[in-house]
């Protein structure tokens, strides 16, 4: 998995499912923060069907945050919204997984999971979308 790809399973994962599945893996890396958290501001840019000119949609709040392991190892976790201790825990995580020897049990353990429980949150999310879906026709008169 990539780094990326990890960064944006924990970033949508709410922090109490997060918190839950990392203190079921019972690792207990000896960390220190070395920049925030911290909370600011972000510009969200969005395009017209997705292909369009970019646009500046407006201003999200986002909370980072920046760890060291007692070896050095540095992780770094971004979040939309002010929860402190999500960007925190995210920036451990990202620090814990450049470690050979527990990325793939993170993988396995703890991001596979997680994505699986979002992935069934957005196709129940698009099911009941779809059961509110309205189909408008137009009747044509002939003449």
């Amino acid at each position: 998995m990539t780094r990326s790809y990890r960064q944006r399973v924990l970033a949508l994962t709410p922090c109490h499912h997060l918190e839950s599945r990392w203190a079921a893996l019972d690792i207990h890396e000896h960390h220190r923060c070395v920049r925030g958290p911290e909370t600011g501001m972000a510009m969200v840019r969005g395009r017209m069907g997705g292909t369009g000119s970019a646009f500046n949609l407006g201003e999200v709040t986002m909370t980072r945050a920046s760890v060291a392991l007692d070896d050095g190892t540095l992780g770094h976790g971004w979040v939309r919204g002010r929860d402190r201790r999500h960007a925190e825990l995210i920036a451990l995580v990202d620090a814990c997984t450049q470690q050979a020897g527990l990325v793939r049990r993170i993988d396995d353990e703890l991001i596979a999971p997680l994505h699986d429980a979002l992935t069934t949150r957005d196709v129940q999310a698009s099911r009941t979308a779809a059961a509110t879906r309205v189909d408008f026709f137009t009747l044509v008169r002939g003449e």
